[in-house]
């Protein structure tokens, strides 16, 4: 069976099967549910990367492969009305100039002077950690890489929403719809994907690295600064 022939394939089975993201009354390790009624699994797919990285279903906050979920500042866990430097958790512009209070590697960025060298989210500012539990984080940027580098690629429409389907190398695969992003209280450029990774970009600490797609075009960006809401897919290591 050739790749595009597994590509359909797996796209009937995905429209088939992936009615709900989340499998209720089975536990879930943490994150936010522990004080509901029913605690959620959520569901991940192995795509035969070379890592054994598994990645998620769906995106942070939704219930379908096809939905978007909830937006993210890099760094923060919870959704929000405005994403602005303002209103940004760790840090924002004095004189015009970029003031990071955490994840800074370069003092000409930090806030004061400032520098801790980390470069990648801690579980505690982890939308992925936070809000699925401890099984559960945010890709880094290599894993990002990973993924489009080791499967098949195809823009597509799944249930009436564009997106890229990527087909592993077993045939498994996942949903990425597009999403845009927001910035102040807005949406803004909803026909692409632009989907966080846990990774700050070393050389502007403004920003963190994503997944970003737009028609047959995708790649790992990092020019996209910390205070936009942005998606998050998940990711677990093998079991």
């Amino acid at each position: 069976m050739n790749v595009f022939s597994k590509a359909i394939m797996s796209l009937m089975l995905m429209m088939v099967f992936a009615v709900s993201c989340n499998k209720p009354d089975e536990p879930n390790n943490g994150g936010n549910n522990e004080s509901n009624d029913t605690l959620v699994e959520y569901e991940y797919v192995d795509l035969g990367l070379p890592s054994g990285t598994l990645w998620a279903a769906c995106n942070v906050g939704a219930n379908n492969p096809e939905d978007i979920g909830d937006y993210f500042a890099w760094g923060e866990t919870t959704p929000k009305d405005v994403y602005d430097w303002d209103s940004y958790k760790y840090g924002g512009m004095v004189n015009e100039l970029f003031a990071m209070s955490k994840y800074c590697t370069d003092s000409s960025c930090g806030l004061n002077g400032f520098v801790d060298n980390l470069s990648v989210l801690e579980l505690n500012d982890d939308a992925a950690t936070a809000n699925w539990g401890t099984d559960w984080r945010m890709p880094t940027k290599e894993e990002w890489k990973e993924l489009f580098l080791k499967t098949t690629c195809i823009w597509t429409t799944q249930n009436g929403v564009d997106g890229r389907l990527l087909v592993g190398v077993n045939g498994n695969s996942i949903f990425l719809p597009a999403t845009g992003f927001r910035l102040g209280g807005e949406l803004i450029g909803p026909s692409l994907g632009i989907y966080w990774s846990s990774s700050l970009h070393k050389d502007f600490n403004e920003r963190g690295w994503s997944f970003h797609f737009e028609g047959e075009n995708c790649h790992v960006c990092g020019t996209y600064e910390r205070n936009r809401g942005q998606v998050v897919r998940a990711v677990r290591a093998a079991r």
